[in-house]
């Protein structure tokens, strides 16, 4: 059944009053697949079928939605289903929907909260937007250094419906400090009287609060974890970062990245739900300054117009030499983009990332160039002096590209810029200004145009 025959029998169940099925059916349904319907369907129907599921189950499925829709929802329900809902989210479920709401909501979720959970909440908020602190949990399970398998396995079992994730317990002293994490797998096949420290892991990975989340996203990447533990400037734990939660970062760093290589600001929202307005200022920026600094390109023409009117011919191969270059500047940022951002190279790299960039221009260039030179000769029929200015000119164009391209981003990142700001339309502009330099200087030396 496709999505909206679906979104109409739900509707046709909310008209008929028929909730009893319309829980049925939706309780059949994966929270995340839910979720998806609801972001379709209209307010009313919307708060009543939301409120026709399970508080756990509600509360999931509200976790899923988008920040527009959780917005309708609770605009339509009372300050008291409010409060349950927040009750029953995962804390920085609760956190990620607080950060998304405006001033009159976000009032109302913590006037329906108690003091305690008011007050953790504060906490979590102030911490720097990007950061490991706004990234993690309170909910957690904690073990402490001295209690026994058998202690350890009921605090467990009271606990495991307030806890995000059970399967690594973090040990703790009793001063709080973290001193290490043992599997659940290990606590069950250990004997009843072991001491939990004796189990512990002490070699264990943590970032601090105030770490970045890209710092976060490579502890994770380099480790394989599933859990990460987050500790304040004493040691002290105060919460853990889940896989869930990093994905979300990569998916977001990932979209941003391609944004910039492609000259866009980033949104915040989905390209359906953007408006054309701020879809245009997301643009207009990048694209002004790509003209502005195209005209430089111009103005290396109109310094040349001697050259282009002693030899019109030459004017028809400027597009490929500009095409070619910005190609093949775009192939080299493209791979040490993302060499970067996974890590495999470093601004130190630079000389390594210059002479591999070298040697493939130098390849690349020259079975450009061959090829190009045979297509002159046989096909375009153009003179020898002539085929050879172009070809040296694509040659020269190829190399300059591929080391632009490939330290350009370098560059950036030394300068604590992002690198993906070095991408395609950047490095075209620049690599178009160059090879008609080169272009106009090799013309007028090898055919001796004044």
């Amino acid at each position: 059944m496709s999505k909206f025959i679906t979104i109409d029998a739900l509707c046709q169940l909310v008209e008929e009053k028929q909730f009893a099925a319309a829980r049925a059916f939706l309780l059949a349904c994966n929270p995340a697949d839910v979720a998806e319907l609801f972001s379709e369907l209209p307010d009313a129907a919307l708060v009543l079928l939301f409120r026709v599921l399970p508080k756990e189950v509600a509360a999931e499925v509200f976790s899923h939605l988008d920040s527009d829709v959780q917005q309708r929802i609770v605009e339509g329900i009372t300050d008291k289903e409010l409060a349950t809902i927040v009750d029953e989210l995962f804390f920085d479920d609760t956190i990620d929907f607080i950060e998304e709401m405006p001033a009159g909501i976000v009032k109302r979720v913590l006037a329906a909260t108690d003091s305690a959970t008011r007050s953790q909440i504060n906490q979590l908020l102030q911490y720097p937007e990007g950061s490991a602190g706004s990234l993690m949990t309170l909910e957690f399970m904690e073990l402490r250094r001295d209690e026994t398998v058998a202690e350890a396995i009921a605090d467990i079992r009271g606990s495991r419906d307030k806890k995000e994730t059970i399967e690594t317990c973090f040990v703790t002293s009793p001063t709080k400090l973290l001193e290490g994490s043992v599997a659940l797998q290990d606590i069950l096949l250990a004997d009843d009287s072991t001491k939990i420290i004796e189990l512990a892991d002490p070699e264990i990975c943590k970032v601090g609060t105030l770490d970045d989340e890209e710092q976060v996203v490579e502890v994770f990447k380099k480790y394989d974890l599933y859990t990460l533990p987050v500790v304040d400037r004493e040691g002290r734990l105060v919460g853990v970062i889940t896989l869930d939660d990093v994905v979300d970062v990569m998916e977001e760093q990932a979209t941003e990245d391609i944004y910039k290589m492609n000259a866009v600001s980033p949104a915040d929202d989905s390209y359906l739900k953007t408006s054309a307005l701020t879809l245009a200022k997301h643009r207009i920026v990048w694209l002004l300054v790509l003209m502005i600094s195209a005209s430089i390109t111009g103005a290396i023409i109109r310094r040349f117009d001697e050259v282009l009117s002693s030899m019109v011919l030459l004017a028809a191969y400027i597009p490929q030499l500009m095409d070619t270059g910005g190609n093949a500047g775009s192939q080299s940022a493209t791979m040490v983009i993302r060499s970067l951002a996974l890590g495999d190279i470093a601004p130190k790299d630079a000389l390594v990332v210059l002479r591999k960039e070298f040697a493939v221009s130098l390849l690349t260039g020259s079975v450009l160039a061959v090829v190009n030179f045979g297509k002159l000769l046989l096909f375009d029929r153009v003179g020898v002096l002539v085929a050879v200015t172009i070809c040296a000119s694509l040659f020269c164009t190829v190399i300059i590209a591929k080391i632009c391209g490939g330290l350009l981003p370098i560059i950036a990142q030394k300068l604590k810029m992002d690198p993906a700001i070095m991408a395609s339309p950047l490095i075209t502009t620049i690599v178009d200004a160059v090879s008609l330099m080169i272009y106009f200087v090799l013309a007028t030396t090898i055919l001796h145009i004044h």
